[in-house]
């Protein structure tokens, strides 16, 4: 199974493009910041993410303000010939 939830902000947004099917497309760097148990121990966990969001949810996405938190879910895949890059595709989101 290939399903990711993720509490995020947007850091990055591109601009709205459209793909060759004319589906809406937008390009976004997600951050993450939180505190999770490992090994019994505390850690401080830092991420960023780039993502993309393609549909109605690219246009809801992008008339969202910078800096927000959101919970997004999704699944990740790699990008174009480079599948070792890992891109998150966004399928939903909601305020966290």
């Amino acid at each position: 199974m290939n399903r990711t939830l993720l509490s995020a902000s947007v850091a990055e947004q591109g601009t709205l493009r459209y793909t060759p099917a004319g589906l809406p497309a937008l390009d976004v760097w997600l951050e993450h910041e939180s505190q999770l148990e490992e090994a019994g121990q505390m850690r401080r966990v830092r991420a960023r993410l780039r993502a993309v969001a393609i549909g109605p949810v690219a246009e809801r996405l992008a008339s969202q303000p910078l800096g927000a938190q959101w919970r997004f879910e999704g699944f990740l895949a790699g990008s174009g010939a480079q599948a070792s890059r890992v891109v998150f595709h966004i399928q939903d989101f909601q305020q966290d």
